[in-house]
C-alpha cells in the first residue's frame, strides 16, 4: 500500500511523504503506483519551475519526501490540489493508497 502522510504547520502544508507500492499489480504495471507518480512528479516540477526555493524533495527505494519551504498562495494551492487528487485516487483504490 502507499502511504501518503501531510503534514501541516498553522494551517500550511510543510511535509508530504509518499512511501509503499500499491501492490495493484506487478512493479512496473501498477496503474496505481503510475498515478501517483504522475500526480506527484507533474506538481513537484510545476512549482519548481515557478519558483525553485519552493521546495525541496528526497526520492529513496521507498518512496519520496517533499519538503515545502515556502508557504506563498501558489505553493499551497499547487500542493492542496496534488493532495485532493491523491485522495479522489484512494477513493476508487482504497486498498492501495491511503492519505492521512
Amino acid at each position: 500500500m502507499i502511504r501518503v502522510s501531510v503534514e501541516k504547520e498553522n494551517a500550511k502544508y510543510k511535509k508530504i511523504s509518499i512511501l509503499g507500492h500499491a501492490m495493484y499489480d506487478d512493479y512496473g504495471k501498477d496503474i496505481v503506483c503510475s498515478a501517483v507518480s504522475s500526480i506527484v512528479i507533474t506538481t513537484v516540477n510545476g512549482i519548481l519551475s515557478l519558483n525553485k526555493e519552493s521546495l525541496s524533495y528526497l526520492v529513496s527505494k521507498k518512496g519520496m519526501t517533499i519538503h515545502i519551504k515556502n508557504t506563498d498562495e501558489v505553493t499551497q494551492i499547487l500542493i492542496g490540489n496534488m493532495i485532493s487528487l491523491l485522495k479522489e485516487l484512494e477513493l476508487k483504490y482504497s486498498d492501495n493508497i491511503e492519505v492521512k
